[in-house]
């Protein structure tokens, strides 16, 4: 088995109304229970939008120092999550397609180092 992440930059969901988004939730939540039902789910979540809610943590200098904030402003952000457990890229494949249909906009997935 092996684990892959799909995720989204929050930039890539576009603009849409709250209806639109609303009738979203319902499909993302099925296709995250269907996940936990063929138990490849290991974790799924979006992440909160307002970038003043994240902190940065550095210990780069050799000093461990704290930032609220992003670690950098940048135009793209991470917007949400799932990580999969699966036995080969074409489930994984699968899996980040239904994800990207149930959102509505493009997911992209990678595999963990072994």
């Amino acid at each position: 088995m092996t684990q892959y992440l799909i995720f989204f930059n929050q930039q890539w969901v576009g603009d849409h109304s709250a209806e639109w988004f609303a009738g979203r939730g319902p499909l993302a939540r099925a296709v995250v229970e269907d996940m936990r039902a063929a138990g490849v789910l290991v974790f799924a979540g979006g992440l909160e939008e307002e970038l003043d809610q994240a902190f940065s943590a550095d210990a780069t200098s050799g000093e461990l120092t704290f930032v609220d904030g992003p670690h950098r402003v940048t135009d793209e952000h991470l917007g949400g999550l799932t990580v999969i457990d699966v036995p080969d890229e074409a489930e994984a494949r699968r899996w980040a397609g239904r994800v990207a249909e149930a959102c509505g906009w493009p997911q992209e997935a990678r595999p963990f180092k072994p």
